[in-house]
């Protein structure tokens, strides 16, 4: 299956049937009086959230998602029956941006949550709805109002709780690979990882899931390489695992070229809780190994983890360091979401 997180779709909910022009017409009723039924409601359009999809692929075969306008009302005093919604599915996770990808609409980040993004329009009053005292016999029926319409992008940005950074070749594919299920494709080459991956990882009874997305250059975020999109996909991480190639000879350079680039994207990203690995470490002899490790650390102002992907050698300190800073983030968001609903619970009448 391709992976695509990005995809532009037409959206227009139903519009509202018209109402009803009637009279009832009955023997032996000699003033039978109008009963017009009013028009049912315009479908709506509503997304949903599911765990069962990872990408926006299916947008690319179907831009266009239009519901049916609702039955017009009927004799007898009727109303037209409502149109069906229409419901599409998008991955957790997924934002609805505006035409212009500015303006956040919507974001949906739990698998089972429902939007009703678009209303359909309310149907038209049928001739019932009209009688009075002194208009006895109307023959008015108003149409149905008009559904809403608009081009919207959809943006997908992976739930994960740790997401993996470095520079082409840094071992990250590998690390994913050694730590979970996920086969990633792994090379000598730069740029094997085209599209974000995911792993679960396993320690002890708990499982937390990696985001693996592709190498960032020099330049990134000026859209050299594969630019910087790929970074909303790590957005959510409570964790950034940064990879350093150690067989390379500028390991200080390498750290601070991802760092300029996580600064110029924004979003928080510079901010995040992050683990420093020196990857590759069984090319390395130890006094290499310990230059290195000295020079990054104090280039950085924190702990430095050394690793291999390959042996396997440091992976485990490594995972058991990522769960210990997921296992705060959770408690963290877990307080606020209870703060937030004790605050909903006190505004309540």
């Amino acid at each position: 299956m391709k992976f695509l997180d990005e995809a532009k779709v037409f959206l227009k909910s139903g519009d509202g049937g018209n109402g009803c022009v009637s009279f009832r017409r009955e023997k032996f009723v000699e003033f039978g009086g109008p009963n017009g039924g009013d028009g049912g409601r315009g479908g709506d359009i509503v997304f949903e959230a599911v765990d069962s999809l990872n990408t926006l692929i299916d947008f690319r075969y179907r831009q266009h998602f239009k519901a049916k306008r609702g039955d017009g009302g009927m004799g007898k005093n009727m109303t037209g029956a409502a149109a069906p919604p229409i419901v599409i599915k998008v991955p957790a996770g997924t934002q609805i941006l505006s035409e212009d990808k500015e303006t956040v609409l919507a974001d949906l980040t739990d698998a089972g949550q429902r939007l009703v993004f678009l209303k359909g329009g309310d149907g038209g009053f049928g001739n019932t709805r009209f009688k009075s005292s002194t208009n006895q016999a109307p023959r008015r029926a108003d149409p149905g109002w008009p559904g809403e319409e608009m081009w919207v992008w959809l943006r997908l940005k992976l739930i994960a709780d740790a997401g993996l950074l470095g520079l082409p070749n840094a071992g990250k594919s590998t690390f994913l690979a050694a730590v979970s299920r996920a086969r990633p494709k792994i090379g000598d080459y730069p740029f094997t990882t085209l599209h974000p991956n995911l792993g679960v990882v396993s320690i002890g009874e708990n499982e937390f899931i990696v985001a693996d997305i592709p190498g960032l250059i020099e330049g990134a975020h000026e859209g050299s390489g594969l630019g910087d999109r790929f970074l909303g996909h790590i957005e959510r991480c409570g964790v950034l695992l940064h990879l350093i190639d150690g067989t390379q000879d500028d390991v200080v350079g390498a750290y601070r070229t991802i760092r300029h680039e996580l600064a110029a994207y924004g979003g928080g990203l510079d901010e995040k809780t992050e683990v420093i690995g020196l990857n590759k470490i069984d090319a390395l002899d130890e006094d290499a190994r310990k230059e290195k490790q000295a020079a990054l650390k104090k280039a950085s102002g924190a702990e430095v983890l050394c690793l291999s992907g390959v042996s396997g050698a440091g992976i485990d300190t490594v995972v058991a360091r990522l769960w210990q800073h997921i296992q705060a983030e959770r408690q963290r968001r877990k307080e606020e979401a209870e703060e937030a609903a004790e605050r909903a619970e006190s505004f309540r009448p």
